[in-house]
């Protein structure tokens, strides 16, 4: 499913770009809000002086660039997490069957929940364990937003992405959503991510516990 990935943002056109942004995201997991600033985020980049305020001339900039790269990078791990095989004779999640020109067929009703759930729970485990640093980024600027409605927009954009994919995906496995389902299950997931990044400290992590509470989502929001 690659080819549904969205196309870099004009924001992030350049690698330079992409560099500060991800520096402000690091930036902002680790000293929120109030710590990021052009000088912190050169810092962090490891860059002159001057450089971030030279690419991203005002916070709101800087926040919009943060908020796209975070989008760049989940819809590409999401992406990647849920692509079907294409090759023939191959087998997508679950063992579903090829069809004859190579594409998957997706799997019939449980055995698709199953694998939704599978896709759901490995992504939860990525964003609360080697990706926490976005996660946290992430909500600092979720928070921020409820302040600066100008941010909130392009966040609000940022989640129409995630949700098209996602629908997509589910379309694509044969998982029947209505359109104003995919808010809410997307909101219950969220925060069953939530609970595992700023939840209970110390709380091990699950895969099991979290594939068993997607599944019990995802066949409350498609009966």
């Amino acid at each position: 499913m690659t080819d549904s990935t969205p196309p870099t943002p004009p924001t992030l056109g350049t690698p330079r770009r992409r560099l500060l942004a991800d520096a402000a995201i690091s930036t902002l997991a680790r000293s929120g809000m109030r710590g990021l600033t052009h000088r912190a985020v050169d810092e962090t980049a490891g860059l002159p002086p001057g450089t971030c305020s030279a690419y991203f001339r005002t916070r709101q900039a800087l926040l919009q660039a943060a908020v796209e790269r975070l989008a760049e990078t989940d819809l590409a791990d999401i992406d990647a997490g849920a692509g079907a095989p294409t090759a023939p004779g191959s087998t997508a999640p679950d063992g579903a069957a090829t069809a004859p020109d190579g594409a998957a067929t997706a799997p019939d009703g449980p055995a698709a929940l199953d694998g939704i759930a599978d896709l759901v729970a490995g992504l939860v485990e990525h964003l609360a364990t080697t990706g926490r640093e976005r996660t946290l980024a992430r909500y600092e600027l979720v928070l921020e937003a409820t302040r600066r409605p100008e941010l909130g927009a392009v966040l609000a954009k940022a989640a129409d992405r995630h949700r098209a994919l996602i629908e997509g995906i589910l379309a694509a496995w044969g998982i029947p959503l209505p359109a104003a389902q995919a808010p809410l299950l997307l909101a219950c997931l969220d925060g069953l991510l939530h609970e595992h990044v700023v939840g209970l400290p110390g709380a091990p992590f699950s895969r099991t516990e979290v594939r068993a509470a997607a599944l019990r989502l995802l066949q409350t929001f498609t009966r």
